[in-house]
């Protein structure tokens, strides 16, 4: 019996995905588990295995498209079987506006496929052909689909044909020179970026406390740290040793703040405080197109060299668009860090559900008061700047937490006993 081969949901919010690759050719054979297809998510690069052995057949999700979560994309068919034994393509329910359950098929089908696309035109009295996309950013755009020129497969109307379209119909300042222009589709991380951050900026009521930590002591720490043994125990294993970094320090630094001040440590819901056990940091790692925040978990428990280990694994894999689902999602705090990009201070949007972010700018040598509060000497200082939720988070409490952090970046000693 052919087994139905569909896009799936790999993310809480996720409603469409594209498919950057197949892995195996229509009519190959395919073993059960084996990769078939991979999907680009919002922050990584994900296989997806067949669900069945046999031979894959009637493949109509096509690559670097937006296809609806749920359409079919191919069929697999068992031994015995012909391709044409597949059932024809599924349809998928939508949701109107009004509530009610209406077909909604996939973004191409297996008749798409086998008939040359035509110009485009729609014949008298025919229903224009649209993807599900195009649908309903038609109709969120105020566009007649009747209006718009189809450039898919037999004049099936796309995304890029109603954001043509869009454009066109809505007036806007040109550039100097269009013939300068050059307009990139945004991938499915800036678009998930985008949504979350204006998301955030709209419902988190957002405050800000700063203060200028010095940190001549951690960077002598460091130093010592790093010029210790060229082996170093990690995990239970001897294994190369790793340069920490002063991002690994802050990490740990936030860990431990969060852990003294655990009042601090809290997600806002709207029926109740969340209090966490433990301290999962995300950081803020730059990528192609973007930003992923893998989280160290349970940082409050981990060394100094377990952090640095783990960072660099996990900002490599991120990269290279390989982090597993759960390494990125969740944390209750964030860390940014701009300072080696030569940013003295700057503030973070928070990423919900969390409550805190902060964000690190450069270490730069400033004129300092001696212990004696008379002589001006100089002393390295850096900025930061937390972004609190002032649901969850007061401003008392953030200082709180703040002075923390503070304390265990001028006395480094304290984050490795």
């Amino acid at each position: 019996m052919a087994v139905e081969v569909i896009l799936p949901k790999v993310d809480m919010d996720m409603t469409t995905g594209r498919i950057t690759k197949w892995f195996v050719a229509e009519g190959a054979q395919v073993t059960a588990g084996e990769p078939l297809f991979e999907i680009e998510t919002d922050k990584a690069a994900m296989e997806i295995e067949a669900p069945a052995a046999g031979t894959l057949a009637h493949v109509v999700g096509a690559p670097n498209v937006d296809i609806a979560v749920g359409a079919p994309v191919a069929w697999i068919v068992a031994e015995g079987e012909s391709a044409g034994d597949a059932p024809p393509v599924a349809l998928q329910p939508a949701m109107t506006k009004e509530g009610a359950s209406t077909p909604k098929s996939p973004l191409f089908s297996s008749e798409d496929l086998s008939v040359p696309a035509p110009s485009g035109e729609h014949g008298p009295g025919e229903k224009p052909r649209a993807t599900p996309l195009a649908r309903r950013l038609a109709r969120t755009a105020e566009i007649a689909l009747s209006a718009i020129r189809g450039s898919g497969p037999r004049g099936r109307i796309t995304r890029a044909d109603v954001e043509r379209c869009s454009a066109a119909a809505t007036p806007a300042v040109p550039p100097p020179d269009d013939d300068n222009v050059t307009y990139v589709p945004h991938s499915a991380m800036r678009r998930t970026i985008a949504r979350r951050l204006v998301a955030s900026i709209k419902a988190v009521p957002h405050f800000t406390v700063s203060t200028d930590c010095r940190i001549d002591a951690l960077k002598a720490l460091r130093a010592e740290l790093n010029a210790g043994a060229g082996l170093i125990e990690h995990a239970g294993d001897l294994a190369p040793q790793w340069k920490i970094t002063v991002n690994d320090m802050v990490v740990k630094a936030l860990a431990a703040a969060l852990h003294a001040v655990p009042e601090a440590n809290v997600t806002w819901t709207e029926e109740a405080m969340a209090h966490h056990a433990h301290v999962d940091v995300a950081v803020a790692v730059a990528v192609a197109g973007g930003l992923v925040a893998p989280v160290v978990r349970r940082a409050q428990t981990k060394s100094l060299s377990a952090i640095s280990g783990e960072m660099r694994d996990l900002a490599a894999r991120a990269r290279e668009g390989r982090l597993e689902r759960d390494e990125y999602r969740g944390g209750t705090t964030n860390v940014s860090n701009l300072g080696m990009h030569g940013v003295t201070r700057f503030a973070a949007i928070i990423n919900p559900p969390q409550s805190t972010s902060l964000a690190v700018g450069r270490a730069e040598r400033r004129p300092v008061f001696a212990d004696d509060g008379v002589s001006v000497i100089g002393g390295t200082l850096m900025t930061v700047t937390l972004s609190a939720d002032h649901r969850a988070i007061d401003g008392v409490l953030a200082a709180r937490m703040l002075a923390a952090f503070k304390g265990f970046i001028e006395e480094p000693l304290r984050l490795v006993v």
